[in-house]
């Protein structure tokens, strides 16, 4: 899989982060696995989207024991 530049991935985080607040409060939860399905299905490889769900877990116990 390529890297994507920073700036791109700028673009692609003030993009997601804009569109998130844009969904109603309630219905967040369901965009973002929506969201999660469709990137799984484009990126056709389920073993991929597990470790990138696990990476992301990880990340979050990290940031989460950070502000403790």
């Amino acid at each position: 899989m390529s890297q994507i530049s920073i700036t791109a991935l700028e673009q692609v985080y003030d993009h997601l982060a804009q569109s998130i607040d844009l969904v109603n409060e309630e219905k967040r939860e369901l965009f973002l696995v929506k969201l999660g399905l469709l990137s799984a299905n484009q990126i056709q490889d389920s073993q991929t989207f597990i470790q990138l769900i696990e990476q992301a877990k990880v990340f979050e116990k990290k940031t989460k024991n950070s502000s403790v």
